[in-house]
This record gives structure tokens, C-alpha cells and sequence, in this order.
């Protein structure tokens, strides 16, 4: 079997669970989204693309008319592009509603949080849920990181919360992540996952941990990354040699291109927890610190010259200064090691999430792997290269 054919198998597979056979899907014709930003948007698009109706939920008018303007541009787009004529667009834009009062979501099937990535937020939001939404509602939060057991412990009813972690552009990208809580009923997860692939999508079934399966094994190869500017190697080193083996960007473009005040928040949030003989890296932090949040802000890793990324003097300096902290004697590091390093670290903590029975199983890792994080679909995936050997 090939890589490729390997991964459209499992793509096919992951979201199937043999003991959700039978299970009568809840409803879930009318979908409440709170957050009109880039990701409320993206995921309001996709459910009104799959024939569902959308009530829109944000904080102001003027975010909210943002918000439905933004939709109706993925709308718009998908007229352009054929997947809609011209009835169904108007259909389509007939589907989707806003407010800004939660009391509009008394008749949803189904709410999907999408709002700033902190639990206190978080939990404002779905105690507001447990006061405003039918008992037999479902709750997602879209959270990428935070702990979903918490966040249920938010409602008198834990059961009916599933975690829905969309990946940006929500309207196409295809994976998501169907977060299964300790309290969760099998009819709520055997809906959502149905959900995920009414719109689309590849559900893949996921435990609680931080960051899931993606973002966790993703948070492990950028730590290695950031070691090896540490050791020697520059941000375009590494990106240039993760490209080359086949993803579309390297790690610290596609840092750029998220934001870097997301993972900086979540490092500041584990700071408390963090070992002591763990090796940490300031880099990122200093880099944050002097407001350099990526692309949006002009300058990240990278400088941005009318949208294009250049090296970074300021980068370097920081660089050099940790590896001076850190009395590392520099070292050029050729791009087999680079992905050597990062691949083993990738498999490392892909078989740990297996052990932890956070993933079903290695193809469920190597699916989110290729379909949310760039792992160029002509090796497979990490665990089917760890197998291959």
C-alpha cells in the first residue's frame, strides 16, 4: 500500500467507531456560533454551506455586522466558484442570522464557542449556555489547547459538552478534532463526529490532554526547532529544510502566519507547571515581548517587506544572545538533521499520545498530522514512517 493510499483509507476510517453504530443522531438543523471572528466565521460558513441555518452571537452591533460580513464573503466566494448557484446562495444567505443577546440561541440544536482562547472566558460563555440553550442542546467549545473538562464544568449538565476544535480557514480547512470529555454521552460524540463529516470534514475522534493530538505533537517539534536556533541553525534554515522534505511552510513561517501571541499566551499560562530541568527557550518570548506577533503585525520571525518574509536582523540578535545565555558553542546544522530531529520527536510524542489512549490509533495521528499541519501526504505521516522504518 502506498503512503497515499494508506492515508485516504484512514481518512475514511478514523471518525467510525464500531460501538456509535446504531446510535440515532441528536439534531442539529439550527447551529449557534459565538464569535464573528476569522474562525466563528469560517466555521458559520461551512455549517450554512451543509444546508443547516446559523445564529451568530457577538459581543457589540459593529462586531457582529463584521462578523455576518465576513460569512457572507465565504458565501459569496462559493458562488464564484460553483459549489453554489445562484438559489442556493440566496438560500444560503436566507441561513444565516445574528444578535447580540444570547437569549437568540434558545432554539439551537447545537452551540459552537469560538471565542478568545482563555478559560475564564471560556466558561463565562457556557455558563451563559447552561442559562439561555434547550437541556437537550449540544455544547462545543472550538478550543485548540485548553482543558475541556473544565470548560464543561461550567453547565449543570457535563454530558452534553464535546469539544469541536476547527482548524483556520474553518470553511477549508478539512480536519477537525472531536473532543471526547470524561462526562460526555455517546450520543452527543456519535453526533458531533456525524456533524464533522456532514460539513466536509474529517472528524477525528480526540482524549483530553493540552493541545489535543495536533497541537501537542506540534508544540514538541517546535520546542525542537527552537533548540536547534539555540545550537546553531537560523529560522530560515530550518523552514527552508522543512520544505524541502514536503511540507508547504516550515515551522516558523507558519508561526508567523498563525500569530505568535496564541502559543506565547499558552507558555505564559504553563509557566507555573513547567519542570524545572526542562530545557526552555526565550527566543519566542523575547521576540513577542518587542511586539512582534507575526505577519498581522508586520514582523515576527520574520520581517514582512510588502508581505514578502525576509531574514530578520532583530531575530539574529535575539538568536545569538540565547545560544550566548545558554553557552552553546554554534554549529552549522545540515537540513537532514533538522528533520531528523524533527521527525523524532513527532514520533516520540505520537507514540506517548498513543500510550495515553488519547488517539484511537497511529492512523488517527498521522490523519490530523497531514490534514491540519502540512505533513506532506506522500510520506504517510509520522507513525507510518515510524513503522516503515
Amino acid at each position: 500500500m502506498t503512503p497515499e493510499a494508506y492515508l485516504r483509507a484512514a481518512e475514511g476510517s478514523v471518525s467510525r467507531i464500531p460501538e456509535f453504530e446504531g446510535i440515532a443522531p441528536l439534531p442539529t438543523a439550527v447551529v449557534g456560533v459565538i464569535g464573528g471572528g476569522t474562525m466563528g466565521a469560517g466555521i458559520a460558513a461551512s455549517v450554512i454551506l451543509s444546508g443547516r441555518s446559523v445564529v451568530m452571537i457577538e459581543r457589540d452591533d459593529a462586531a457582529l455586522g463584521r462578523g455576518l460580513e465576513t460569512v457572507r464573503g465565504h458565501l459569496g466566494g462559493a458562488l464564484k466558484r460553483g459549489k453554489l448557484d445562484e438559489a442556493g446562495h440566496a438560500a444560503a444567505l436566507g441561513r444565516l442570522s445574528g444578535a447580540t443577546d444570547y437569549a437568540a440561541l434558545g432554539e439551537a440544536d447545537l452551540v459552537i464557542e469560538a471565542v478568545f482562547e482563555d478559560m475564564g472566558v471560556k466558561r463565562a460563555v457556557f455558563a451563559e449556555f447552561d442559562r439561555v440553550t434547550r437541556p437537550d442542546a449540544i455544547l462545543a467549545s472550538n478550543t485548540s489547547y485548553l482543558d475541556v473538562n473544565e470548560i464543561a464544568g461550567a453547565v449543570t449538565d457535563p454530558g452534553r459538552v464535546v469539544g469541536l476544535h476547527f482548524f483556520s480557514p474553518a470553511h477549508v480547512m478539512k480536519l477537525v478534532e472531536v473532543i471526547r470529555t470524561d462526562a460526555v454521552r455517546p450520543e452527543v460524540l456519535a453526533t458531533a463526529l456525524g456533524f464533522g463529516r456532514d460539513l466536509g470534514k474529517i472528524p477525528v475522534p480526540s482524549g483530553v490532554c493540552d493541545g489535543f493530538i495536533g497541537n501537542r505533537i506540534m508544540s514538541v517539534y517546535r520546542r525542537e526547532a527552537d533548540y536547534m536556533l539555540v545550537d546553531g541553525a537560523m529560522p530560515q534554515e530550518v523552514d527552508a529544510a522543512m520544505v524541502a522534505f514536503g511540507f508547504p511552510m516550515g515551522v516558523f513561517a507558519m508561526q508567523d502566519l498563525a500569530g505568535l501571541d496564541i502559543a506565547w499566551a499558552m507558555r505564559k499560562r504553563r509557566a507555573a507547571t513547567r519542570p524545572a530541568s526542562e530545557r526552555y527557550v526565550t527566543i519566542a518570548d523575547r521576540i513577542c515581548d518587542l511586539g512582534r506577533f507575526g505577519r498581522k503585525t508586520g514582523a515576527g520571525w520574520y520581517d514582512y517587506v510588502e508581505g514578502t518574509a525576509v531574514p530578520s536582523s532583530v531575530t539574529e540578535d535575539i538568536i545569538l544572545a540565547e545560544s550566548a545565555r545558554e553557552g552553546v558553542v554554534r554549529r552549522a546544522i545540515p537540513a537532514e538533521e533538522i528533520m531528523a530531529r524533527i521527525l523524532a520527536v513527532m514520533q516520540a510524542e505520537g507514540q506517548a499520545i498513543l500510550d495515553e489512549g488519547i488517539a484511537g490509533s497511529a492512523e488517527a495521528i498521522d490523519v490530523v498530522m497531514a490534514n491540519g499541519y502540512g505533513f506532506p501526504k506522500a510520506k504517510g505521516g509520522p507513525m507510518w514512517m515510524a513503522k516503515a522504518g
